[in-house]
């Protein structure tokens, strides 16, 4: 009989945590244990973006003391060997990622191992091993962020957007793990424009770039898992298509280019009710409650962005509403912001070398469990999205 061992992956967007210091962190971390302690996990890999949110000049400070209290915190006593990876020196412009990737390896865990990029070999763990910076020093970490002239081509705004991955072998079992980060919709109304978005096709080429480099001959391919903010967003054409298609549309258009400003969607009746309204930043849906409406169920035909990867990745069933944008206010833990459509922008995806590792439970039972943290407290503007499964070993 096959054994395996339990094993926790979290990608978070901990940007607003950082924007509004000291209000969200708090129940932030108790949702995070609280998801810790019910499920027991072995190992656990957390992964987190936009460190130091939108002032990261400012909050960098603050980036240390809260990777540090999570990681000397008595909730995570058990957990005696760690490797903590955060991208926090900001002065290095073309390089800086704001990305941060915590890997916890429990008391009862004995044989655990982790990739050495500069000699190629793998190593044992042992303590805790913290790198704060550009990590350029860290050779058991590979960073990138996309460059610079990545689109020669397209009018795209320069962001710090990239991957980390690292390389672990626990119990004979080889894996990697991929923190990404990818561009987000600068505007509703260009996202509005076609069918899929030119937003998505700029993702398609971060994301295709990544799989490239876990694939290429420098190493020796393993299964991935690659959790992240991926920013994936439904096919808003479609959907505002099918939202409004009874609707009446004004269009407000602004300057020498006569280019679009707004978007406004009324009824047709004697009322003229406001269906939905579409800014740069603004989308306004009059009937938002329907997105948390059988955890969004509905609007799932509408996230295609994933089945441009069904080559290289899977993912487990989506139950739970869209993990972006969530309001800030906290007393409103499961309200939309109405500046973006709702989506699943975080996730985690598997190569499908990984399915085959995955421990499934007996018949009956799923094995797997996929879900967000925190659904009804305040996180920030994004849920956290975690994988709980048993990774199969090759003895013990």
């Amino acid at each position: 009989m096959a054994s395996y061992l339990n094993v926790l992956l979290v990608t978070a967007n901990v940007g607003s945590l950082f924007d509004n210091l000291g209000e969200i962190e708090r129940d932030w971390l108790r949702e995070f244990y609280k998801t810790v302690h019910r499920h027991q996990p072995r190992f656990i890999a957390l992964h987190c973006q936009e460190v130091g949110g939108k002032d990261y000049e400012l909050n960098m400070d603050h980036v240390e003391m809260f990777f540090r209290n999570i990681l000397f915190s008595e909730e995570m006593k058990d957990f005696d060997r760690a490797c903590v990876y955060v991208d926090k020196d900001f002065k290095i412009k073309n390089n800086f990622t704001a990305l941060g990737s915590m890997y916890f390896i429990h008391k009862s865990l004995k044989q655990i191992y982790h990739y050495d990029f500069k000699v190629k070999e793998f190593k044992a763990v042992s303590g805790r091993n913290i790198h704060l910076g550009s990590l350029d020093s860290a050779a058991t970490l590979e960073k990138e962020r996309f460059s610079k002239n990545f689109w020669p081509d397209v009018g795209f705004k320069w962001s710090r957007k990239g991957y980390m991955r690292t390389r672990w072998i626990i119990h004979n079992r080889g894996f990697d793990l991929v923190n990404v980060h990818l561009f987000h919709d600068a505007s509703n109304i260009v996202a509005c424009r076609t069918s899929p978005s030119v937003y998505s096709g700029n993702r398609e080429k971060a994301f295709r770039y990544i799989i490239n480099r876990l694939s290429d001959n420098r190493y020796t391919p393993l299964p991935f898992f690659m959790f992240g903010d991926f920013n994936f967003r439904l096919d808003t054409r479609s959907l505002v298509q099918a939202l409004c298609s009874s609707a009446e549309i004004k269009t407000v258009k602004k300057g020498t280019n006569n280019e679009e400003e707004k978007m406004i969607f009324k009824e047709k009746d004697s009322d003229h009710k406001l269906v939905l309204r579409i800014e740069k930043k603004v989308f306004e849906y009059q009937h938002q409650a329907a997105f948390r409406e059988e955890n969004g169920k509905a609007f799932l035909k509408y996230d295609k962005e994933i089945d441009r990867y069904n080559d290289v990745v899977g993912e487990e069933e989506i139950q739970f509403p869209p993990s972006y944008p969530y309001s800030e206010d906290y007393s409103q833990p499961t309200q939309f912001m109405n500046t973006r459509c709702p989506a699943w922008c975080d996730r985690v995806l598997l190569s499908h070398s990984a399915r085959h590792i995955i421990h499934r439970g007996e018949e009956g039972e799923s094995g797997v469990i996929y879900d967000t943290l925190g659904s009804n407290v305040c996180m920030g503007d994004h849920k956290p999205v975690f994988m709980f499964f048993g990774l199969k070993t090759n003895g013990h």
